[in-house]
């Protein structure tokens, strides 16, 4: 994955909410989702899209967007840890036993971060590079830095709403400071973990969004569902003053520092991105609390963004389509992204509804067997 309208909700009474999926408030599932839907395009534009055409419109506008997803799945992987942390506070668990599970999660996502760069690995020898096995991406991002921030698991949740808040700002604010520093005699992998990079998922500035998010869970949870509406009405308009403000802050003519990259290490950008985050997740409660109460297609794609984010890099960036690559017009791209959205649409839909499709193709089976006498 690369690193690179005013919502207004009108205050009314408790909205009937869409059916949760998979036991999730919905409207993150439904954001989540249009992240998949954002990536998926911006990757099959990165990879088949021709050389001669990469200056175009088309394709500068699908880079631009794309570059969104990463810092929304850091932000929502937040705000499910801050769900984590507090319904183990509210069963009683201790604030080590806290820790620890927070651990766990972190651990997890790091296994599947070794695993997913493995398997690219194995599926593109010879061709792939050794180092490739160590490249930071943003499955490594989220393991490494929840690791980082389980500590926040000792404190309510109350406390956390600030504590992460002042925790984004602080890793946002720093980022310039930590791309000036002499890091050369560090491994580069180990580098790769902390210093802003356009090839890696660093810390800095990337867990700034993990620790937003772990604020917004921690308000998501502490917020009464009948009051859950009004919440998103002032989140949104909170998005969008750190998106005017992120804006007229990065046009100034001077700086608080010695140098700084707008798209690298800028703290301007974490907040115009967090800002969009926030609107986004403000429509989305919007429009699966009042507008669309059935099955969503784009929050289908939420509740599997893990597996598409695995099966499409294979086929996106793989060799299996590599006839293709770089050689297709920009209808024909967009033809191709249609073709993957669909392909992952199949794919979540059949892996959410494996138990019926095994217990189908179990009765078909059991039926076609000859009958005793």
């Amino acid at each position: 994955m690369d690193s690179s309208s005013q919502p207004s909700v009108p205050i009314v009474p408790k909205p009937v909410a869409a059916k949760p999926a998979a036991g999730r408030l919905a409207f993150l599932d439904w954001t989540r989702g249009l992240a998949a839907v954002i990536m998926l395009q911006g990757h099959v534009f990165h990879s088949f899209t021709r050389s001669d055409l990469r200056g175009q419109d088309a394709f500068v506008l699908s880079q631009f967007v794309g570059g969104m997803p990463p810092a929304i799945f850091l932000f929502l992987t937040g705000v499910t840890l801050a769900f984590l942390m507090h319904s183990r506070e509210r069963q009683g668990v201790s604030a080590w036993g806290r820790v620890t599970a927070a651990l766990r999660r972190a651990g997890y996502l790091a296994a599947l971060a070794a695993a997913f760069r493995l398997q690219l690995w194995i599926f593109g020898f010879p061709q792939t590079e050794y180092a490739s096995l160590f490249r930071v991406d943003i499955l490594n991002c989220m393991g490494f830095g929840i690791a980082a921030m389980s500590i926040m698991a000792v404190f309510t949740t109350l406390e956390r709403v600030r504590l992460c808040a002042i925790l984004g700002l602080a890793i946002a604010a720093a980022s310039p400071f930590i791309s000036l520093l002499d890091t050369t005699y560090l491994h580069p992998f180990l580098r790769s973990y902390f210093v802003p990079s356009y090839d890696s998922f660093g810390f800095f500035p990337w867990a700034a969004f993990l620790a937003f998010g772990l604020s917004a869970g921690s308000i998501l949870r502490l917020a009464p569902s009948v009051e859950l509406h009004r919440v998103m009405q002032w989140g949104g308009w909170l998005g969008l003053i750190l998106v005017v403000g992120g804006q007229y802050f990065s046009n100034i003519p001077y700086s608080l520092y010695p140098k700084s990259e707008f798209w690298l290490n800028g703290p301007t950008l974490v907040f115009i991105k967090t800002g969009v985050i926030l609107m986004m997740t403000s429509f989305a409660f919007l429009w699966n609390g009042y507008l669309v109460t059935g099955w969503s297609w784009v929050r289908q794609l939420g509740t599997t963004s893990l597996l598409i984010y695995w099966v499409h890099t294979e086929l996106v960036y793989g060799r299996w389509l590599g006839v293709l690559k770089e050689n297709l017009n920009v209808g024909q791209t967009v033809v191709m992204a249609v073709a993957v959205i669909s392909l992952m649409l199949a794919l979540s839909v059949a892996r959410s509804r494996w138990p019926q499709i095994r217990e189908f193709l179990s009765k078909r089976a059991a039926a076609q067997l000859p009958q005793p006498d």
